[in-house]
């Protein structure tokens, strides 16, 4: 089995290629994902899938209590999945990856077109390419690899390529209410290809720090509002040690942080000769595999509710919970597919993985809590290169992960035939 998967996989490397490099140069930032979506559709067509091709619906999901989004008009963001229909009596498995990407940033700083998909040396170099293209189209090639080698499944196989992922999960959290579920996950984010079965949240933040205005010349009548924000960030940091002194879970050892608390932004004053009377900070705060949103947010509430300081006590800090979050997963050590993972992992790389909790928030919280489908973060993209310049991923890796992906559905799915 694992001899013909990995044939055919080495037979078609070259137009696996020239795929992906056809996904990088379709910028798929957010608002801009129909061209890609076009060619996804296609290929799931091509592949002889059951095609579900939708615009989501913003103002219906505006009222869902995990929607978030800067966004609610869709209509060139269309999400799409392709259903592979078992012969009955199967497990389901849904194949979960995002399309968008985040904006190349400051193009000085790539050496290449961020949407060239330039190859060299091995590697595949684009914005999105490792977050998540390259995954993608890992899950791709493994069922085209399994239908060309006339495999049938008794279980069904979901691929989802969604949109939206990167400010908080509309396009998995529409997919879901659409009925896209199974009875487990996996979501080929970046992960060097380690086996990730819990994964961090997060939550984005506004606080208003207020100050009192007067005359630089005499500052003394009024109250720095940047100076109040001293207070402010020495609680967060306060509160950050404490929350990460807690973590007992083995595998976020290799984490120097596992649950950070970033400040991103600060915006306050308006004149040099003048006490600044308002400042804004903004940040994002990590949520724990076990937590829940509700319970962080009065956690951090309550430790900007009691700062020392007395003007604060009568003047508190604001909080405002705004833009994008992302919900914690996570699945049991013991599941089945996380045996079956290392199995076929080891089988095809020759090493015990590597199993780690995930830094970042995905949309495998969506598919966990929402669609009641169990998940696994694991693929074959650079962590450390997603969202920087010069984005890259080794293709062998890809066509590695490819082939660990067919070994999977093959197995969790009950294929026959090959």
């Amino acid at each position: 089995m694992s001899t013909k998967i990995r044939k055919w996989l080495n037979q078609h490397k070259d137009e696996a290629t020239d795929f992906l490099q056809k996904l990088v140069q379709e910028g798929s930032e957010q608002g801009n994902e129909f061209g890609v979506q076009q060619l996804v559709k296609k290929q799931l067509e091509r592949l002889g899938l059951d095609v579900d091709y939708w615009i989501p619906d913003g103002d219906e999901l505006i009222n869902h209590r995990y929607f978030c989004a800067t966004r609610t008009d869709f209509s060139k963001s269309p999400n799409v999945v392709g259903t592979w229909k078992g012969d009955g009596g199967g497990k389901s498995l849904v194949l979960n990856g995002h399309i968008d990407v985040v904006p190349p940033g400051d193009l000085k700083q790539w050496e290449h077109p961020p949407y060239s998909g330039y190859i060299e040396d091995g590697k595949m170099f684009g914005r999105g390419v490792t977050d998540m293209k390259g995954g993608n189209l890992a899950l791709l090639l493994a069922i085209q690899c399994l239908k060309e080698l006339n495999v049938s499944l008794k279980g069904d196989v979901l691929f989802h390529s969604v949109i939206e992922e990167e400010s908080g999960g509309a396009g998995t959290l529409a997919a879901v209410l659409r009925g896209h579920t199974a009875d487990a996950a996996l979501v080929p984010e970046p992960t060097n290809m380690k086996i990730f079965p819990k994964q961090q949240g997060s939550i984005w933040f506004r606080l208003t720090v207020n100050g009192m205005s007067a005359h630089g010349g005499t500052r003394y009548e009024g109250v720095s509002a940047i100076e109040k924000s001293v207070h402010v960030i020495q609680a967060i940091q306060k509160l950050e040690y404490e929350r990460n002194n807690r973590v007992e879970d083995p595998l976020y050892q290799n984490t120097p942080i596992p649950l950070p608390i970033n400040i991103g932004k600060i915006e306050g004053g308006n004149w040099p000769s003048s006490v600044p009377d308002e400042v804004f900070i903004e940040g994002r705060i990590g949520v724990g595999p076990n937590e829940s949103l509700e319970s962080v947010k009065e956690e951090f509430e309550y430790a900007m509710c009691k700062i020392e300081d007395n003007w604060l006590q009568q003047h508190p800090v604001q909080v405002e919970w705004f833009g994008a979050q992302w919900l914690p997963g996570s699945i049991d050590l013991e599941h089945e597919l996380m045996g079956i993972l290392q199995k076929k992992y080891e089988e095809v790389v020759g090493e015990p993985a590597v199993i780690e909790a995930s830094p970042w928030g995905t949309d495998g919280g969506l598919l966990t809590q929402v669609g009641n489908t169990p998940s696994i973060v694991f693929g074959p993209g650079v962590t450390a290169y997603a969202h920087y310049p010069n984005e890259y991923i080794e293709l062998e890796k890809v066509f590695q992960a490819a082939e660990i992906f067919s070994l999977i559905i093959y197995e969790w799915c009950e294929g026959e035939g090959l």
